[in-house]
């Protein structure tokens, strides 16, 4: 017997289905700890890899022949197809079933991670990154939407959670485990590590994984996917590539973000307007909460994953970390996440406390957090220098993608979920891409600017100058060489400092979206075998 609460608010006009939670798909015992621990696998091993990668990248550049600018594409490549796939997760789904797609994206990213290890030249490298990316595209947001149809209500907080550890603890293991494998064995062991997890997540799929409704041979929108992948695809290259490609003094750069406009907006339209069975239903948007709750995973997509690509530059440049310590450096942010993730998922489900008090407050503390890195980084902070702040970043992140999630989740029919989880996911991988771009582009220009003002300064009638380069010779080539690697090593330093000033400035002025998002009800569930 089922007692179901009445829905939230935010979809008390829609019509009512028949149930808050389908309970064909709900899991009990033995099942539900099977289930969840193939949704948590496939998901992890998805978001390790699109870290682990980042620090083995000048080894396998190395390896494969690559210059810098190629070597750009095998992080590119990734991504492209994982942004393009994520918002088609929901048709992919409901054309093939829950349990074949998740299976199908599993066996595609294991296979795909084989055939990259086994890669000896850079395009075949690229290609296989292309296919793994587009078979991870399908884990992340369709984990997030298995879990709550997984679980009762009353223990959606429990899922969130469960998630929550995979979702921010994953980004920051990843550079752990390109460290260690980068010091201590070859690069091809950053990809074939995902296999033995790969078999296992698939085989708990196939075995215990069930469909919450039988597939449906819906119709293809071909011009809206061909919009969106072309959209997108061209948008997440001008991101990735313009700082290296000075922006839009490069032709290819002007013609892509041409291309992304025009294809982006044409794609909306046809979605909206003029496509009978879309293949991305925009109109997920029409809920408050859902485009609000968005933004606000855009913002968390620029703090998490904008320092995971700022931060490890930082330490193994200026400061000459190692990779492995590099990685220990955001593990140091993953420790109070790990520890307080449960207590926020408990007191976002309880209804004690509304969850937006907790999202706030989460996202203030980044924001403190990434201030305070500023006020720390100089060209001699040693690793404990950095805990203090990393570990406020971490209790604010602990308190942010729970309750965010179930705010959203809570505010849309059950059926709609799976669109909720794709757009929130979606939004949280394009953040963490326009990190990336501006913030590389911020710390280039800060460099600069930094350099030219301290030069300006660097005056040889000046005492403190005059001590310094004198027991090397006033004007010799070796104490001027080194006068402009300090004055260079300096510049970088206040370059970095910046991007961490400017990730606590947008983490603020955006956190007032959370008044936006609406309340929602307290839910009961009982759900008896």
């Amino acid at each position: 017997m089922n007692t179901v609460a009445a829905p939230p608010a935010d979809y008390a006009l829609e019509p009512a289905p028949s149930e808050s939670v389908r309970t064909d798909v709900v899991e009990y015992g033995m099942r539900r700890v099977l289930v969840t621990v193939a949704v948590i696998l496939g998901a992890v091993v998805e978001i390790i890899d699109s870290t682990i990668v980042n620090v083995a990248l000048p080894d396998i550049q190395g390896n494969v022949g690559a210059s810098q600018d190629q070597g750009a594409f095998i992080v590119t490549g990734y991504i492209v197809a994982n942004v393009v796939v994520i918002p088609l997760s929901p048709w992919l789904q409901q054309r093939f079933g829950r349990k074949q797609y998740f299976f199908a994206s599993i066996a595609i990213f294991t296979a795909a991670s084989i055939m990259c290890g086994l890669s000896h030249d850079l395009w075949t490298l690229v290609f296989w990154r292309v296919v793994q990316g587009a078979g991870g595209g399908g884990l992340l947001s369709q984990a997030q939407a298995i879990l709550r149809e997984t679980y009762p209500v009353s223990q959606q907080g429990m899922a969130q959670g469960i998630f929550a550890l995979g979702a921010i603890v994953g980004p920051t293991v990843g550079p752990v485990m390109g460290g260690l494998i980068t010091d201590n064995a070859s690069w091809q062991w950053c990809f074939f590590v995902n296999v033995p997890i790969g078999i296992v997540a698939a085989t708990l799929t196939l075995l215990f994984l069930r469909n919450p409704e039988a597939p449906r041979a819906t119709p293809l929108d071909g011009v809206g996917l061909a919009l969106l992948a072309l959209g997108l695809g061209s948008l997440q290259y001008v991101l990735d590539q313009g700082q290296e490609k000075d922006w839009f003094g490069n032709d290819v750069i002007v013609q892509l973000s041409m291309a992304a406009t025009v294809a982006l907006v044409g794609f909306v339209c046809w979605e909206l307007f003029f496509a009978k069975r879309p293949v991305v239903d925009l109109t997920i948007l029409r809920y408050q909460t859902v485009w609000a709750g968005s933004l606000l995973g855009l913002v968390l997509g620029i703090t998490l994953l904008g320092s995971l690509i700022t931060l490890p530059q930082y330490a193994q440049g200026p400061l000459g970390f190692t990779a492995t310590l590099s990685g220990e450096l955001i593990l140091v942010c993953a420790v109070p996440v790990m520890l307080f993730t449960q207590l926020g998922a408990r007191l976002a489900s309880s209804g004690r406390l509304d969850p937006r008090i907790q999202i706030g407050f989460g996202f203030l503390c980044i924001s403190a957090s990434n201030w305070l890195l500023a006020g720390v980084t100089t060209p001699v902070s040693s690793f404990w220098t950095f805990v203090p702040s990393l570990a406020l970043g971490g209790v604010g992140l602990s308190q942010v993608f729970v309750p965010l999630s179930l705010a959203i989740f809570g505010s849309v029919p059950p059926d709609e979920v799976p669109k909720a989880s794709a757009m929130f996911n979606l939004a949280r991988q394009l953040g963490g891409s326009i990190a990336t771009a501006v913030l590389l582009t911020l710390i280039s220009v800060s460099t600069a600017t930094h350099q030219t003002l301290l030069a300006a300064e660097v005056e040889l009638s000046r005492p403190v100058i005059r001590d310094f380069i004198a027991p090397r010779g006033s004007m010799s080539k070796s104490a001027l060489a080194t006068l402009r690697g300090l004055v260079g090593t300096q510049a970088t330093v206040l370059a970095y400092a910046d991007a961490n000033r400017a990730s606590a400035l947008v983490t603020l002025l955006l956190t007032p979206l959370v008044l936006v998002l609406k309340k929602p009800s307290r839910q009961a569930n009982v759900v008896a075998e």
